[in-house]
């Protein structure tokens, strides 16, 4: 018997404005009584298979492309070569499934590998402009710089424009911190400039092929298929906004995570070889990510449930990683367990991250470098955290104190 999500007896979860544990303990207190809770703007769900299933349903489609009316802005009528129209991160159906197919030999772990030498080479650098002090703030000497050069390098862009890349990503990111009435003007700009000067790096490397992902792309062929000139383009800008601020606050939370665990931080320095472990078991902890927000284009039966077409639903990653069904006790940090389930922080289905090798990557060849730099790692004051209604989350401010090594 199918029933209206509307006509439920649910339990009602409102995480707004809640601290990290508290807003935790209500989407399991929540998850306790049912696989749905209200929210205030739709549904919510954090079981963890619950999630998966959902977000590998097609028929729900990811809500990035309602982000104007859900800041109540009114929809815009969008040019053929609009990014946001045409961006990867918010496409859905064939054109979406065909994107992914033609570009996913260049987002392969072997890709990634190649530019592990160059993320110990940057990480090593930003270590040395603090390390003979013993004391940093973890986000604007490490974190915050960390991905751009890696990012510039896998794109062909040279080292002199690092700096644009990285003020066009901090003001594109503004889209997700639920202020875009405001910051639109921002964002449409860094917009209009990134994708001007991605057209003429795209032209450059027609006429002079490289050893980076511009020129992969470019080279990419499949029964006759080719990427655009807007499509790749816009897989450009994807990679940026998919690759910068989201290692950036990851790289910061699992930071602050180690703070607090002194041991774990200790044991991977002891054993780098539990590096890959120990990012999965961060982000499954503290995830930059904690949801997802899909919504149903047309009426939807999920699960012998109605979701009326327009019907919004919140996808609890953080609450799919500490579900006890899903992980053996998921309230106990430890970098040595071996995930026997998947972490929910890159996302699942036809929109799980694309760049997560090379997130991991990043992520492993950073926290092992800095775990043998950067021993006894500990607090040095307040964490400051960003606020809570920011779509992609981390410490805003993290001192650090550390023996040097």
């Amino acid at each position: 018997m199918v029933t209206s999500v509307h006509e439920l007896e649910l339990p009602v979860v409102d995480t707004a404005g809640m601290e990290r544990d508290e807003a935790l303990a209500a989407m399991a207190d929540a998850r306790e009584h049912h696989w749905l809770a209200r929210s205030p703007l739709g549904y919510s769900i954090s079981r963890h298979d619950d999630c998966v299933s959902l977000l590998r349903d097609r028929r729900f489609h990811n809500a990035l492309s309602l982000l104007r009316q859900m800041n109540g802005l009114e929809p815009e009528e969008e040019a053929d070569g609009d990014l946001r129209r045409q961006s990867i991160l918010a496409m859905e159906g064939e054109d979406h499934a065909r994107l992914r197919r033609l570009v996913a030999p260049a987002f392969t772990p072997q890709a990634a590998d190649r530019l592990r030498p160059f993320m110990r080479e940057v990480v090593g650098g930003l270590v040395d402009g603090f390390h003979a002090t013993g004391r940093c703030d973890a986000v604007a000497d490490l974190c915050e710089p960390y991905p751009i050069p890696i990012i510039c390098e896998l794109l062909g862009a040279p080292k002199e424009d690092w700096r644009l890349f990285s003020a066009w990503a901090t003001d594109i990111f503004r889209i997700f911190n639920q202020n875009l009435a405001e910051d639109l003007p921002l964002v449409d700009a860094a917009g209009a400039e990134l994708e001007a000067y991605l057209g003429a790096l795209i032209a450059a490397r027609r006429a002079d092929p490289r050893q980076d992902l511009l020129s992969d792309l470019i080279a990419i062929e499949q029964a006759g298929d080719r990427l655009s000139n807007p499509e790749l383009v816009s897989l450009a800008v994807a990679v940026l906004m998919a690759g910068t601020d989201t290692t950036r606050n990851q790289l910061a939370c699992a930071l602050a995570l180690f703070a607090e665990y002194p041991d774990q931080w200790a044991l991977l320095g002891e054993r780098p070889e539990l590096a890959p472990r120990c990012v999965e078991e961060t982000m499954r902890y503290l995830g930059a990510v904690r949801g997802t927000v899909r919504f149903a284009p047309e009426d939807i039966v999920f699960h012998d449930v109605l979701f009326p077409k327009g019907t919004l639903v919140f996808v609890s990653l953080a609450g799919a990683n500490r579900d006890p069904a899903s992980f053996e006790t998921p309230e106990t940090f430890d970098i040595s367990r071996e995930l026997g389930t998947q972490q929910m922080t890159f996302g699942s289905g036809i929109h799980h991250c694309m760049g997560a090798a090379l997130a991991r990557a990043e992520l492993q060849e950073a926290l092992t470098l800095l775990s043998q730099r950067m021993p006894e790692l500990a607090t040095d004051g307040p964490v400051e955290w960003k606020p809570t209604t920011f779509g992609i989350w981390g410490p805003a401010r993290l001192p650090l104190r550390f023996t040097p090594a």
